[in-house]
């Protein structure tokens, strides 16, 4: 099932999100992807914090449209453009409810594992982990189909870290490397034996200075063709069951040219 969701709200104010995934939507063509409308609740400046969330009723009403399209769809698989990384509570924990033990590869600059109360900012966007490990905001868990295990999520271009996401990585010794060494995930993955994917795949994971049509840019990132080469390796060696791409803000189809691989690679 491919879907087009470009929620923003998880962002807070982070508008350009939604025209970001529109250039990438048009780019592959819209005619395969069902849209999911998002909410018309007053979000942005003028949205409401609830639990510590920022514009928290939009979020959850049009979390509740995607669950149930995602539920009536009954899919095998899920490609998605987004949006913000918020979203992902709803495709990962459908996902893992139909493949137990599905391994969560979680490409980002951000750990995105903070509970509210611990989160500077209040944005939903950096909760999703926390979220699906039965973790964050209870008022929440109805959006779950399922609850992920710490050791089912790996770190990807991990490189902007909150305190207490990194006490929370530490806990569980959640796998969270410096430097990109895709044979040593595999192995990982086989060893736990971890047979299907879920490839999260937030733009920021990369080196600014090879693509900054980001939300964030931050420095020290992966070069593209590291992780087009990580992705061929996951595709040929697992089964990639679900993947997304996320918070790109390229306005113009001509600002994708250097990651048009990378889409391709996620979504077909």
């Amino acid at each position: 099932m491919k879907i087009y969701f470009p929620q923003w709200q998880g962002s807070g104010t982070g508008t350009r999100i939604e025209p970001g995934a529109k250039t990438i939507l048009e780019y592959l063509g819209e005619i395969d992807f069902t849209q999911v409308p998002l909410s018309s609740i007053e979000a942005g400046p003028q949205g409401k914090q609830r639990f510590h969330i920022n514009n928290y009723d939009a979020i959850t009403e049009q979390l509740e449209r995607l669950k149930k399209t995602i539920e009536q769809g009954n899919p095998d698989t899920i490609q998605l453009i987004g949006g913000d990384c918020g979203l992902e509570i709803v495709p990962v924990s459908y996902l893992n409810k139909k493949y137990p033990n599905l391994g969560v590869i979680w490409f980002d600059a951000h750990a995105d594992i903070n509970r509210p109360c611990d989160s500077a900012s209040c944005n939903f966007h950096g909760m999703p982990l926390r979220t699906l490990l039965g973790e964050g905001e209870k008022a929440m868990d109805t959006l779950l189909s399922s609850k992920i295990d710490a050791s089912q999520i790996h770190y990807v271009g991990l490189r902007d870290i909150d305190d207490a996401e990194q006490q929370r990585i530490t806990k569980d010794a959640i796998y969270a490397p410096n430097d990109l060494n895709v044979r040593d995930l595999a192995n990982i993955l086989t060893k736990k034996g971890i047979k299907k994917l879920y490839l999260h795949f937030d733009f920021d994971c990369l080196e600014p200075s090879d693509y900054d049509k980001t939300y964030y840019q931050i420095p020290d990132g992966l070069k593209i063709k590291e992780v087009e080469s990580c992705i061929e390796t996951l595709k040929a060696e697992f089964d990639i069951v679900g993947s997304s791409v996320l918070e790109s803000i390229a306005l113009q189809q001509s600002h994708l040219q250097p990651i048009t691989k990378i889409i391709k690679l996620l979504m077909s």
